[in-house]
């Protein structure tokens, strides 16, 4: 059983709609509602439907995953009956085609740089979970869909750390050096085992599918899909990215689902001498955290993903002794990208986004390496993971 913060969240909804004032709202109209499509239907997708609907008064008009059994489970759960219903593999660029303002992303990593580029392609502001990729290949596919998107339409991916009021001081104050000089970092992500989602019955190709995120080209293992949180809030102190990486890992503890590890550890070379050690678990009992802390020559700052944040030293700050990061910085992030729509102001967080998503794709590739891997040398690998996907009928 996952004891996971960030998945805990999953289970309790807020209450009240986003008010906006009428000349600010999409379409002129005061009642006009922002019509989303939603591309997953799995328990993330269903939630952040859920919020989209509850937090912005936006309107669920399509949905698609491969599994026909979710379409179902999702329109009725989502209280909405008139939802268009897009099968199969490709369903989503059918989706993106259709008469819509928004798609939300919420598959699974492998398939968001294809339809994310489908989104825009087809015009339509796109809102995605993170990752935007499991290899080099997708991430300069997102790059390629978020230049594309500038200015034109809101590319957003939710971040949560970075939502996060306390957090945003805690990093502005690092950035006018309340800490001093940089000079070593500690991030780290640990957590229990994830739950497999096969049913009885499945194909082995249909319990790949379905457990996912126990799967190396599909997820991007454990250090791109979950412990991505921990890197993206140490890249966002240090604002920067690493020069190099050295890296290893394994599987000791959950050998018994898919080919992902369950533990790495990484040291990350950033600009001006500063080392990050980085370490992550996801088979552990007992303990789960996830922080970014950077250690300066005037002091120390921390940023815990459930828990407090705060710079001690000769310049001291405290934060909120304890936030949820996760389900408070989601209902920001997505309250922030349906007003970019609405008052015709497209965001646009591709940079930062790619910065960290490679970030944890150079942690990866030294760890499976066992060596020294530059970022340099990562970029101009293109590496492309094999997905081997199966071709039969998700209808299940």
């Amino acid at each position: 059983m996952n004891t996971n913060p960030r998945r805990d969240f999953l289970a309790s909804t807020g209450a009240g709609l986003l008010i906006l004032k009428p000349e600010t709202v999409f379409g002129s109209q005061a009642n006009s509602a922002v019509e989303f499509g939603l591309v997953g239907c799995g328990s993330r997708g269903n939630m952040i439907g859920g919020m989209f609907k509850e937090f912005t008064g936006a309107r669920l008009v399509a949905l698609h995953d491969p599994f026909e059994n979710r379409l179902e489970f999702t329109r009725n759960g989502l209280k909405s009956p008139d939802a268009r219903l897009y099968k199969g593999y490709e369903g989503y660029q059918e989706l993106a085609a259709s008469k819509l303002d928004a798609v939300v992303i919420e598959s699974p990593p492998y398939a968001r740089p294809g339809q994310a580029a489908a989104a825009v392609d087809a015009g339509r502001h796109v809102y995605m979970a993170k990752p935007v990729a499991v290899d080099v290949w997708g991430c300069n596919s997102i790059a390629a869909t978020g230049e594309k998107a500038k200015g034109k339409v809101s590319f957003f991916t939710d971040f949560q750390f970075r939502a996060a009021e306390p957090m945003k001081e805690c990093v502005a104050r690092v950035r006018r050096g309340d800490i001093g000089t940089p000079v070593l970092g500690h991030v780290y992500y640990h957590t229990g085992r994830l739950r497999p989602k096969n049913l009885p019955g499945d194909t082995p190709e249909l319990a790949r599918v379905r457990n996912w995120v126990f799967d190396k080209a599909l997820s991007g293992d454990i250090i791109v899909e979950q412990n991505i949180h921990a890197l993206d809030a140490g890249a966002w102190l240090l604002d920067a990215q690493p020069l190099k990486a050295y890296g290893t890992g394994g599987r000791k503890v959950r050998v018994d689902v898919g080919d992902c590890w369950d533990h790495f550890v990484v040291t990350f070379w950033y600009p001006n001498g500063v080392l990050v050690d980085f370490s992550s678990t996801q088979c552990i009992r007992g303990y789960d955290d996830i922080c970014a802390r950077i250690y300066g020559s005037e002091g120390t700052a921390e940023m815990h993903y459930a828990g407090s944040t705060a710079i001690t030293g000769s310049k001291p700050w405290k934060g909120p002794d304890k936030i949820n990061v996760g389900r408070g910085g989601t209902i920001d992030n997505i309250k922030t990208f349906v007003e970019s729509i609405r008052a015709g102001q497209p965001l646009n967080n591709t940079a930062e986004v790619l910065r960290s998503n490679r970030t944890a794709i150079l942690g990866r590739m030294a760890a499976y390496r066992n060596t020294a891997v530059t970022w340099d040398e990562m970029i101009r690998s293109n590496e492309r993971l094999d997905l081997k996907l199966p071709k039969f009928p998700a209808t299940r």
